[in-house]
């Protein structure tokens, strides 16, 4: 018989100790997997911190479950007895929590498998780099997933403002999009005296923030929610000088693939109209991140049932998070569905929001992640 409150609080607290950034992971990796082979669990090893178990059950149906283990670079000031020991990293987005329920699963698919009782095959992922350089990008085009015909890919997030005991999801757009773009401006520098004699990269860069404020009101319906944001800007060198470089950078979130090839198009055509006003030169770099994650409605039932089972309440989330997400990318391979397990508790202090340097939950709360997991292997398809 499983302790599962006692596995998955030691998993946690054990992989919490040790949070590494982005395709830095080792230590991580070394861990779940002397976790695996204490269990005697075979598993593959697609990227250098990727793990991959596949267990075999009493059906041709397989299901998939992902945990990404990755950190983020911020100092931890939680005080806990088990507080990080890399002073430059934290898990600060509960990505330890999400690596203690996969864990935790395995042991228990282990047990049923080994029992002939495993309703159905099973594949767990172990996923490095969610927070920056898209790992399950790179993980879906290292291992041969559509071999496996997956009924489907579940994976779920702590959530510090849903409630202990609540599951949270909705079907379509769940989270948006997130796209990087810069823009560097080359202008011709003058003194000031002869400003004429110039291209004034300063600017093209005023005109360009005033016009990319304008997309979303002029160039995309007002029924879709974007975000067009500027992060950063930089410009010029002397005082007395025309501004010979500009630069800008940020950030668009989006839920419709059509917008986002229409800010696009609209962020090239203020480069290119600012260039023949101000006679600069502009570049447009776009770095395409996550996809949105879009909750089919074919997975729904099973959530619903899956959740019930395991004694959570079902939330049906209104609008969307404008924040990315990569587990957005196993949609290429499977149908999917991506969910928030709670784990905000008023009573005992745990409020801290995700990507914060006091972010903690009671590691209780990830049992109903085992559960649920265990669940959708009961109701997928039925």
């Amino acid at each position: 018989m499983i302790d599962y409150e006692t596995k998955v609080t030691e998993h946690r607290r054990a992989l919490h100790l040790i949070p590494e950034l982005s395709f830095q992971e080792y230590k991580t990796t070394a861990y779940i997997r002397s976790q695996l082979e204490a269990l005697s669990i075979d598993y593959m090893t697609p990227l250098e911190t990727a793990t991959i178990v596949y267990f075999e059950g009493q059906s041709n149906k397989t299901v998939g479950y992902r945990a990404d283990i990755d950190a983020l670079p911020i100092v931890e000031e939680t005080g806990v007895s088990f507080e990080s020991t890399h002073p430059l990293a934290m898990h600060a987005c509960g990505h330890d929590g999400h690596a203690a329920i996969l864990l935790t699963f395995a042991e228990w698919c282990k047990s049923q498998a080994d029992q002939q009782l495993l309703p159905h095959n099973v594949l767990l992922i172990f996923q490095p780099s969610e927070e920056s350089n898209a790992g399950a990008h790179a993980l879906i085009k290292s291992f041969p997933f559509k071999d496996y015909a997956l009924e489907g890919i579940f994976g779920v997030h702590l959530g510090p403002d849903t409630d202990e005991g609540v599951l949270l999801t909705k079907e379509g757009p769940l989270t948006a999009s997130a796209t990087e773009y810069r823009i560097r401006i080359k202008g011709r520098s003058a003194h000031v005296a002869e400003k004429e004699t110039g291209a004034n990269a300063l600017g093209a860069l005023s005109n360009m923030v005033n016009q990319i404020a304008q997309i979303q009101q002029y160039h995309l319906t007002g029924l879709n929610q974007n975000v067009i944001h500027i992060g950063k800007m930089d410009a010029g060198e002397a005082i007395n000088t025309v501004a010979s470089n500009g630069y800008l950078e940020g950030t668009i979130r989006t839920y419709s693939p059509n917008d986002l090839e229409i800010i696009k198009a609209q962020l090239q055509k203020i480069l290119e109209s600012n260039d023949q006003i101000y006679g600069t030169t502009s570049t447009l770099s776009i770095a395409e991140g996550y996809p949105p994650v879009i909750n089919p409605a074919s997975l729904l039932e099973t959530v619903e049932k899956s959740a019930g089972a395991a004694g959570l309440r079902l939330n049906i989330k209104g609008k969307p998070y404008l924040f990315g997400e990569d587990f957005s990318f196993y949609a290429n391979v499977a149908e999917t569905n991506f969910a928030f397990l709670g784990i905000k508790n008023d009573g005992k202090g745990f409020t801290s929001g995700l990507h914060t340097a006091t972010f903690n939950f009671d590691e209780s709360a990830l049992v109903y992640g085992v559960r649920y997991f265990q669940e959708i292997l009961n109701h997928i398809g039925a």
